[in-house]
């Protein structure tokens, strides 16, 4: 396979954005400062995190107002702010100026991001929410389900980035369910290429783990992906820098196989 993508414009390396959002999932069940987020983060860009990723809730169940204050504060690579669209979240993100903000979907009650966002159905008023950030110099990406209707929408109302949500493929691989599977591995790969030939940056994440990460490190349109609770779990027995370099070398060397040497 060639070193190029399908608009001819060269194979970059694959991010990776580390979620620190767990570890302060953790600090919060007991209360106190620890484990500490911040720290989380340096450790993650010590290990080869191109960017940190953080999710500011409206309920504040892990990371915190003042995490972010912290983070912007201390980081040296990228922070992706992830956030729902709202006036208080547009007001945060405005105030700091984040290198990137990902609008996700966010329900009370869900325990986690379930899936991506309904932008078809909101192209205005999500035109209007990203339109200030964007002019505020935030790279804006979408998070939203590999689905066409959505991507087009996402690229119709003006979002540089998507991110594609990888749980379905992830669900389906850890519960043995090889068919669907191998059909959400497809839609995944399908859309990437959608999604780049519209001219758009595409990113994915949600759920990867050292298993599941390789085909979609493969897909030559996707340069970063978004991994946290996994490599949270992880650290729990290799420890957070151990896992991220694993995790890091496993995205390297799956690049290296699908393109060639001097890739990743």
């Amino acid at each position: 396979m060639s070193e190029t993508t399908s608009l001819n414009q060269p194979l970059g390396k694959l991010r990776l954005g580390v979620n620190i959002d767990h570890v302060a999932t953790i600090r919060n069940a007991r209360g106190g400062a620890h484990p500490d987020p911040i720290h989380a983060a340096r450790v993650a860009e010590a290990a080869g995190a191109d960017g940190i990723t953080a999710h500011l809730r409206e309920d504040r169940r892990h990371i915190t107002d003042p995490d972010i204050d912290a983070l912007m504060a201390s980081l040296t690579v990228p922070l992706n702010f992830e956030m729902a669209a709202t006036d208080e979240m547009q007001a945060i993100a405005l105030r700091h100026k984040p290198h990137a903000v990902c609008i996700v979907p966010e329900k009370r009650e869900e325990r986690t991001t379930e899936g991506g966002l309904e932008v078809a159905r909101e192209e205005n008023k999500l035109a209007h929410f990203i339109a200030p950030l964007a002019d505020a110099g935030c790279r804006v990406s979408i998070f939203i389900a590999a689905d066409r209707r959505q991507i087009e929408a996402a690229h119709r109302i003006g979002a540089p980035v998507i991110e594609l949500h990888t749980g379905a493929y992830c669900d389906a691989h850890h519960e043995g369910r090889i068919e669907d599977r191998d059909t959400e591995l497809e839609k995944l790969r399908d859309m990437s290429a959608f999604g780049h030939s519209l001219g758009l940056e595409v990113h994915a994440g949600h759920g990867l783990t050292f298993d599941t990460v390789t085909p979609v490190a493969q897909f030559p349109e996707v340069m970063e992906l978004n991994i946290g609770h996994f490599l949270v779990g992880e650290a729990i027995f290799s420890g957070l820098d151990s896992a991220i370099r694993r995790m890091r070398e496993t995205m390297d060397r799956a690049r290296r196989d699908a393109f060639g040497e001097g890739v990743a």
